[in-house]
């Protein structure tokens, strides 16, 4: 089966970051029109300039005929330390709301969004054991109430929410993307994770990491099937071996747990000096995008071992993104 590729022209925002950047190179050497729109300079950014930039939104979607729009531009959660609040709502709200009431206006036919799992996490999940919860939380994509706990989840959750709207106001398809960790930067509170930054990442893909690759596939997935889905949401993450009946005992003994499912870990992960969290306070479930949006992904935490069994080096599963 070979991956779908979208009809185009398609536009892409946040060209210069890590998703939107390879969603550029796929397309192009797939020779899909594309058209790649940043901030930042960039071999795939063919047009420098903000998404919230009405007059230049406008004219990037009419002068190149635009069919479908990718917005993958974000500022991100790794960038809540360095960015005032104010920039999150002028990128993440004023922006999509800028894409979407241009792209209602011009011949685009198919939205797709890229939205974040973190809007899903609130104070309370994210104390897990500590704040006083005896089980890892089970998160799909119907989990409520939404209280993100930083500008980010909250000016994505508004990005949503105005998405929502557009769909049913205007009948624009609109698919959005939640996805889970896949940036390549340490995470923000790596300084409570004694593993190093492979380690973590790989310890992640068990419950809440995809490796850019199938992030990839899943927005091609989501363009070339918006507009037989009209609007629907959907988590995009590495498939978990977990189940709810699990939950209990993730949070409070997640490596026996892993133990159980995957007896030769531990050997394998002493091999290179790492080692499992002790515990797991949530657990993303990816079957709604399986069973509507054909998306399942193709790295998971077994495809890892698999590679650490052949003695092959697991940087290109839990380090930078492979696309040429």
């Amino acid at each position: 089966m070979h991956d779908p590729v979208p009809t185009g022209p398609v536009l892409v925002t946040g060209a210069s970051g890590t998703l939107g950047s390879a969603l550029v190179r796929w397309l192009t050497a797939r020779d899909v029109p594309v058209v790649g729109l940043d901030p930042v300079p960039s071999p795939t950014a063919h047009v420098v300039g903000s998404v919230a930039d009405r007059p230049l939104v406008r004219r990037t979607l009419r002068a190149h005929d635009v069919a479908a729009v990718v917005h993958a531009g974000a500022l991100h959660k790794p960038q809540v330390a360095t960015h005032p609040r104010a920039a999150f709502v002028t990128a993440n709200v004023e922006g999509t709301l800028a894409l979407l009431d241009e792209a209602a206006d011009s011949a685009v036919d198919r939205f797709v969004f890229t939205s974040t799992t973190s809007l899903m996490i609130d104070r309370q999940t994210r104390a897990g054991r500590d704040g006083g919860a005896t089980r890892a939380a089970w998160l799909a994509e119907d989990h409520a109430p939404l209280r993100p706990r930083t500008i980010y989840g909250v000016t994505k959750l508004a990005a949503e929410h105005l998405c929502r709207l557009h769909h049913e106001q205007t009948g624009l398809p609109v698919v959005i993307l939640r996805t889970a960790r896949f940036f390549p930067e340490r995470d923000d509170r790596a300084h409570r994770f004694p593993q190093s930054d492979a380690n973590t990442k790989a310890n992640e893909l068990l419950f809440r990491r995809v490796t850019v690759d199938d992030v990839v596939r899943s927005h091609l997935l989501a363009l070339e099937r918006a507009p037989a889905l009209g609007f629907d949401r959907f988590l995009v993450t590495a498939d978990t071996p977990f189940t709810p009946d699990d939950a209990e005992a993730l949070l409070r003994d997640a490596p026996a747990v892993v133990r159980r499912l995957f007896p030769d870990y531990e050997a394998l992960y002493a091999q290179r000096g790492w080692t499992m969290f002790d515990h797991v306070d949530r657990v993303y479930d990816p079957g709604h995008a399986a069973r509507r949006l054909g998306f399942r992904a193709r790295t998971t935490f077994a495809t890892l071992l698999d590679v650490l069994r052949r003695g092959d080096d697991p940087a290109p599963l839990v380090g930078p993104e492979r696309w040429p």
